[in-house]
């Protein structure tokens, strides 16, 4: 995939569709860098991936935390050639009880995080003449999420931040595409529903009639990273079962209850 010897940095690395991913780079000879707010968690991460990979903590709804962050990078590895925007975070909460601070959070860490960190690594990709990002967004950009206002805004945003980053730098070598996620299994969706069938249920909504895995979407990543997608940029890529292909499901039909709905009736 061309991306033996590639320094590939990984917000949010340490666990669920992060830690899929910087697995994923390292199998494949790249060198990892692993960013996640907790030191011991990140450097676990990297410890786990092996080779040549590194953990550093790193805040990166903080300017200078990131900052310090590929400063570490340029002068361990000489540079950055893959960034994946993948720290996030999501708190349900009915928009009627949700607080300016909530919203403020959320585009802190989702959004801004994500221009943080291509600012800081985008310049040592244009020291190198060029380099890959992929930032992680979520079908909630396109299916608003239930309880999460300040999460669907920032996930619909990123869309227009990556197409930015594609037109602006892609003379100068870097692209820029987003790749949003469906139901997918992580540590975190498996706590939250754990005692419940909810994810049996999730899997029989897709059209692939699973759950997705960290894996799928580290796949889709690595193709964004790679050689590979030399020609692809400014673009959106949906990981999702064919979830979204699922509306006509959800209409009544008097030959047969479909999946979907027996899915939704459960």
């Amino acid at each position: 995939m061309g991306l033996s010897g590639k320094v590939c940095v990984v917000t949010g690395g340490a666990r669920g569709i992060g830690l899929a991913i910087g697995e994923g780079f390292a199998s494949v000879g790249a060198r990892v860098v692993i960013l996640d707010l907790a030191e011991e968690a990140a450097q676990a991460a990297a410890a786990r991936l092996g080779g040549e990979a590194i953990g550093i903590a790193c805040d990166t709804a903080d300017e200078a935390s990131v900052k310090t962050a590929a400063e570490r990078v340029k002068s361990g590895f000489g540079g950055c050639d893959v960034l994946v925007n993948n720290a996030a975070i999501f708190r349900p909460k009915p928009l009627i009880e949700s607080t300016l601070k909530d919203w403020n959070d959320g585009l802190a860490v989702n959004l801004s995080g994500y221009y943080n960190c291509v600012q800081a690594f985008g310049r040592l990709m244009l020291e190198k003449g060029g380099g890959a990002m992929v930032h992680i967004g979520s079908i909630a950009a396109f299916a608003s999420q239930f309880h999460g206002v300040d999460y669907s805004a920032t996930k619909a945003a990123i869309t227009g931040f990556s197409r930015q980053v594609a037109i602006e730098w892609g003379g100068r070598g870097i692209r820029s595409n987003v790749v949003h996620p469906g139901l997918t299994k992580t540590p975190l969706t498996a706590e939250r529903n754990a005692g419940t069938d909810i994810m049996e249920r999730r899997a029989r909504m897709t059209a692939a009639k699973r759950m997705g895995e960290p894996e799928d979407i580290a796949h889709a990543v690595m193709f964004l990273a790679s050689e590979r997608s030399s020609y692809v940029t400014g673009a959106d890529m949906i990981v999702d079962g064919g979830l979204q292909r699922m509306l006509t499901e959800l209409i009544p039909n008097a030959n047969r209850i479909s999946d979907f709905e027996e899915g939704i009736r459960k």
